[in-house]
């Protein structure tokens, strides 16, 4: 049997790794095989990409980020995400295509149609099967990353980039794709995980 694939999502600061690891503990405390996995990175290749598209000094074109970024899903899927999915494991990943379409075509304007064009040709018709889309407004995602470590190239950007980021997130969430679950991300983690139990509770097990 296929296993299933869940993504996480939102924008920096929305507290993603945090939630990805409770997630795989409880998942994993209910006897589900599980790959825990990134983008952009997940495989050799990736990380290298990764480490370019983010750590970098320089400004690159928004379309040039845009391949990169699929690229490494590329590869991605066909060394690790399939693979894993095929033989029945949970696929849990740290940011998917949403984050393309959220970060290049909301914070960066490249035009989604392209996104969509190679959204087609990278993933053949494949879509997580659930997507958590952690929502925070850009001033809480940048109070937090404040507090971090040394932000990268995209955590450096304006507030006003954040707010076309976190409007692109949510015009996915709106477009009829029933599998993105906001959550507010803004409140407790008490509050968060309850709401994280719940979903997977009712839906996935």
């Amino acid at each position: 049997m296929r296993g299933k694939f869940i993504t996480l999502e939102g924008i920096d600061g929305a507290g993603k790794s945090t939630h990805l690891r409770w997630i795989a503990r409880f998942l994993r405390t209910r006897g589900i095989r599980l790959k825990v996995t990134r983008e952009p990175g997940g495989t050799a290749t990736g990380e290298k990409l990764r480490r370019l598209v983010l750590g970098g000094t320089q400004q690159m074109h928004p379309e040039t980020e845009t391949l990169l970024m699929f690229a490494a899903r590329r590869e991605h899927l066909e060394k690790v995400i399939l693979p894993a999915l095929r033989c029945g494991k949970w696929v849990l990943c740290d940011r998917f295509t949403d984050a393309t379409y959220a970060y290049q075509a909301g914070g960066s304007r490249v035009a989604w149609g392209k996104i969509r064009a190679l959204e087609r040709w990278v993933q053949q018709g494949l879509q997580p099967d659930l997507t958590l889309l952690f929502d925070v407004s850009p001033a809480v995602g940048r109070r937090r990353t404040e507090r971090k470590r040394r932000p990268d190239r995209f955590e450096r950007e304006r507030e006003a980039y954040y707010r076309r980021v976190r409007a692109a997130y949510l015009r996915r969430a709106r477009g009829g794709a029933r599998r993105i679950r906001v959550i507010d991300a803004g409140g407790t983690l008490a509050d968060v995980r309850n709401r994280l139990e719940i979903i997977f509770t009712k839906h996935y097990l």
